[in-house]
């Protein structure tokens, strides 16, 4: 099985270390073009095969991952157009982007997987979603959502809802990481060194989202389970409601969810 990656930053090695640690690794054959030669030869020595163009990996590769921006786009897929076949399996990581557009960049009937990753795929952890079109076989499907399963979780999500995810599971690290940065300077400013703050802030998240996962519990009981009548979290909890943190939390998704339509091709 030929897999090729158009792109090898940190979210397109990330894939491919999923795949060469995982049990795809003995049928996997790996390509890669990037216009970053240290990074091909950083991955050379895990056993990929550096391309000269994104043209010569589209050629070799049934699987085709574009590991690239949006503003990308415009560039390569003329590139990769006449290696394009009925068989290709064209797998896109950017925001916005639609099965349309790269259909109408490449043959009318391409296969397309659009995938929203995050960037714990880094680690292992990451949290993918997924979703196909017609021409994209239920075994091919498979394969693709295979590869991230090596890295993380996924899901499988309608085709019209990929931008709308994008703030739930893609761009969400990052408003996570603004939030446990206000806890962070919160101790600092109660002169509480700032690296134990970090420490306990992120195992607390650690073992809240196994709470959310495993407890059995909705999230309104888990509140409850923490908020002691008269006691200091419920004090917090109103600082919390009184700025209308749901409301704020709605508004970013929605601002992301919007910048996903702009970008969207």
């Amino acid at each position: 099985m030929k897999i090729g990656f158009i792109g090898a930053g940190n979210m397109g090695s990330a894939i491919i270390k999923g795949i060469v640690n995982s049990s795809m690794s003995s049928e996997a054959e790996l390509f890669a073009f990037d216009t970053f030669n240290d990074k091909l030869l950083a991955l050379s020595e895990i056993g990929v095969t550096a391309m000269e163009s994104a043209f010569d990996v589209a050629k070799k590769c049934k699987y085709v991952f574009l590991a690239i921006k949006p503003q990308q786009f415009g560039d390569v897929l003329p590139c990769i157009k006449d290696a394009v076949t009925d068989e290709t399996v064209i797998v896109s990581i950017a925001a916005g982007i639609t099965s349309e557009y790269i259909r109408s960049e490449t043959i009318p009937n391409a296969k397309v997987v659009l995938v929203m990753p995050n960037t714990p795929l880094l680690l292992g952890t990451g949290a993918t979603a997924l979703s196909k079109n017609d021409s994209v076989s239920d075994e091919e499907f498979s394969v693709v959502r295979q590869i991230f399963d090596s890295c993380g979780i996924t899901a499988v999500i309608a085709p019209d809802k990929m931008k709308e995810i994008i703030a739930i599971n893609g761009s969400s690290p990052a408003f996570i990481y603004l939030f446990a940065k206000g806890f962070v300077e919160y101790a600092e400013s109660q002169n509480i060194d700032g690296n134990t703050a970090l420490s306990l802030f992120a195992q607390t998240l650690i073992g809240s989202a196994k709470m959310l996962t495993d407890s059995g519990m909705t999230v309104d009981e888990l509140i409850r389970m923490v908020s002691s009548p008269g006691g200091t979290t419920l004090a917090g909890l109103d600082a919390l409601y009184e700025g209308k943190l749901t409301d704020i939390v709605a508004d970013a998704c929605d601002r992301c969810t919007k910048r996903a339509y702009e970008l969207s091709k």
